[in-house]
């Protein structure tokens, strides 16, 4: 069955989701990450010409400051024109389809397309419609998928850990609703991580969640123990009226990671974060701004992998 992510020639086309992607294509874009950090290195931020005279337009269906400014940022650095459009107050919101507004904006010479909606799908559904010339990349739809983050989190940890292949590996907060956790699990599984581990409350986790491969820990400390990655999610205010917790204190209670816990884990292991943080709720302070946390180079290498993919996309035949 043909990936809809690559083009004739095996080459990225799109980037919708980490599931079913190749483990030569993952590492090619960490890789090209790679030299994007060294690049930036020092004081002098350098502009490549690889985006140049490209039309990337970021249409964000659903707010996210910094995946919308982080995008910005990278396809700027490769000297791409930058097209930031408001949804809630365009076209959309006066009965206008998606499809529509992707018309219109194909018709402006859109180049790429960075998206983000709160529909599962919406991604795939404008890579299936554009010319095979534009290119389409998730930003995050729904409960389904958020690509970048889970290379951006492949990336630092494969800075930190060299390798994949002799990890363990938690991930702990609300898989439920998760996106970026799917996306993990997807990414470490296809990178060759031999134990990853989910450790949530049971009303947090989707059902036969170890169908993908990972084990199901609900008492946090034994699932931290003697682990080398430590990847936090962010507990989202709105799942606290529906009655999936009691409140968000008893959550840090039994889910929040805190110093005691995370002594548990391997003695050089790294905590990471997805952002926002909810402080004192997944995470407490003096862990988020501890010797362990690698929460803000996570955020750096973001543009770094942002960038790898944009130039990616764009040089493929």
């Amino acid at each position: 069955m043909n990936n809809p992510q690559l083009n004739k020639n095996g080459e990225l086309q799109h980037l919708l989701t980490t599931e079913g992607l190749p483990a030569p294509i993952l590492r090619a874009i960490l890789d090209r990450a790679a030299s994007f950090v060294s690049t930036a290195e020092g004081n002098e931020i350098k502009k490549v010409p690889l985006l140049h005279g490209k039309a990337v337009f970021n249409i964000f269906f659903e707010n996210s400051t910094r995946t919308r400014t982080t995008f910005e940022i990278a396809a700027k650095r490769l000297s791409a024109d930058v097209v930031n459009l408001n949804i809630g107050s365009s076209s959309t919101s006066k009965g206008e389809t998606l499809l529509d507004t992707v018309d219109n904006l194909c018709a402006m010479h859109a180049d790429m397309f960075v998206v983000r909606h709160s529909q599962s799908g919406a991604a795939h559904l404008i890579a299936r419609h554009v010319a095979p010339e534009i290119h389409v990349i998730n930003a995050g739809d729904g409960r389904h998928a958020h690509p970048t983050q889970a290379l951006l989190d492949m990336f630092t940890i494969r800075h930190y850990k060299k390798e994949f292949h002799n990890l363990r590996v938690a991930i702990v907060g609300d898989i439920l609703h998760s996106r970026v956790a799917r996306s993990q699990i997807h990414a470490l599984s296809t990178l060759g991580v031999p134990e990853i581990r989910v450790i949530a409350p049971k009303t947090l986790l989707p059902t036969l969640v170890e169908h993908l491969g990972v084990q199901v820990y609900h008492d946090m400390e034994e699932g931290l123990r003697d682990v080398d990655v430590v990847m936090m999610l962010r507990l989202q205010n709105e799942r606290m009226q529906g009655g999936l917790l009691p409140s968000a204190q008893e959550y840090f209670k039994y889910y929040g990671l805190t110093q005691d816990k995370l002594a548990l884990a391997k003695p050089d292991a790294i905590v990471m974060h997805p952002g926002p943080m909810n402080r004192g709720v997944e995470i407490d302070s003096s862990v988020a701004d501890g010797s362990h946390s690698v929460i803000l180079p996570q955020v750096t290498f973001g543009i770094a992998v942002r960038m790898a993919v944009m130039s990616m996309l764009a040089g493929a035949k």
